[in-house]
């Protein structure tokens, strides 16, 4: 049996242009031999030319040939084959046919061969990410409507809160010995803009707004909140992370994000000197362009780390931290489109590493609070227990 060769026709291409046969008026398949026909008419042709066969017409030599008369006159359905443009030459010869189908059989198992060795996701995997977007969304609240549950902020009065040259955050830091992750939702910082931020931490610092003693922190009751609040998100996304587990520590939750001025962290007792790194990190995560998935395992993976304070085994947690790491790997290979892949497993790591430095820093702070009667009076309960339990 020999094959065909089509030729592009414009009309070829619109499905909705109905196909015809040129030479009985048949339902065409394609283009066979140079023309448009059915794949009758395509074998008709095909035999005739390779038997070179000699046909008569038993009428007058011009019978108009249709799909149910084309088997009557042979001679004339050759001869309309010919009028529309099919030719010999494009027959392809027994050995042309038999390595053409060698060749698209080779095609087809390359094919499969390359589709077999393209990542996938499993099965398990896929529940991991099921699971944590599941745990992220139970955790997290876009609208922030909680916060209107905080101790309120209290600034002083005539301080502008307008976003203007200096900046405001979204975000809440869920930063404890249990995790050093950080939610955050920064739609008002972009990187083009970060050398305009107005964070000369002396110059801040002696503004009238802002020069108050330890007696005045005015922000640190609602931060506090915030913090506590962002606490006991992450020990509820925790908790469902697949193998994690939480001795002794049972939290309720609610809560959620407004915007804040750099200078409220001062008031609050805090360096301005923190905001800054706090800030670039943030614009850098954005940076990723991280699908949810993707931020949900991260988020996983930097809780379930081996080396925290307390970890009973370590060995277990690594194993749980690494099962993560190469489902978030997978992930980035099968579903993160190129150029965003590009070695941004590694630049997710780094984040971590720039992660545990904004910790240690919002730790310290929060200690040293704490050992101030008038402040650590501000601190909620379980703001005191976490950064007291990084203390012992």
């Amino acid at each position: 049996m020999a094959a065909s060769t089509s030729l592009p026709d414009p009309g070829d291409f619109d499905r909705n242009v109905p196909r015809i046969c040129g030479v009985c008026g048949d339902r065409a398949t394609g283009f066979h031999f140079n023309a448009m026909t059915c794949e009758g008419c395509k074998g008709f042709f095909r035999r005739s030319m390779k038997r070179k066969a000699l046909f008569t017409c038993p009428f007058s030599g011009d019978c108009r040939i249709t799909k149910d008369n084309r088997r009557h006159c042979q001679a004339c359905r050759l001869k309309r084959c010919v009028e529309i443009g099919m030719m010999k030459e494009f027959i392809l010869t027994d050995e042309e046919v038999q390595r053409k189908r060698e060749m698209i059989l080779k095609r087809k198992e390359e094919e499969a061969l390359k589709d077999s060795l393209r990542p996938k996701l499993s099965e398990e995997q896929q529940l991991i990410i099921a699971t944590l977007l599941d745990a992220h969304h139970k955790t997290y609240d876009p609208t922030y409507a909680d916060f209107s549950y905080f101790r309120p902020p209290i600034r002083l009065p005539g301080e502008n809160h307008c976003l203007s040259r200096s900046t405001s955050f979204s975000g809440v830091s869920s930063s404890s010995s249990g995790s050093d992750i950080y939610t955050a939702s920064l739609d008002m910082v972009e990187p083009s803009g970060f050398s305009d931020l107005d964070l000369n931490v002396e110059e801040d610092l002696d503004s009238s707004s802002v020069n108050l003693d330890l007696s005045q922190l005015s922000m640190l009751p609602h931060l506090a909140d915030l913090v506590s609040y962002s606490i006991q998100k992450v020990i509820g996304f925790a908790k469902m992370i697949p193998g994690f587990r939480i001795d002794n520590m049972c939290w309720d939750c609610g809560n959620q994000d407004y915007k804040y001025h750099v200078t409220d962290v001062a008031k609050a007792g805090h360096s301005l000197e923190l905001i800054e790194p706090l800030i670039k990190f943030q614009i850098g995560l954005k940076k990723l362009n991280l699908h949810e998935e993707e931020h949900v395992l991260l988020m996983a993976i930097c809780i379930v780390s081996p080396d925290r304070p307390g970890v009973r085994d370590a060995k277990m947690v690594e194993a749980i931290q690494d099962h993560l790491s190469n489902t978030l790997q997978t992930y980035i290979r099968c579903r993160h489109p190129p150029p965003g892949s590009h070695q941004l497993y590694a630049k997710m790591i780094q984040k971590l590493a720039d992660l545990r430095s904004l910790n240690e820093e919002h730790s310290k702070q929060y200690r040293s609070l704490s050992f101030q009667p008038g402040s650590s009076m501000k601190l909620t309960p379980l703001v005191l227990e976490v950064f007291g339990n990084e203390i012992s």
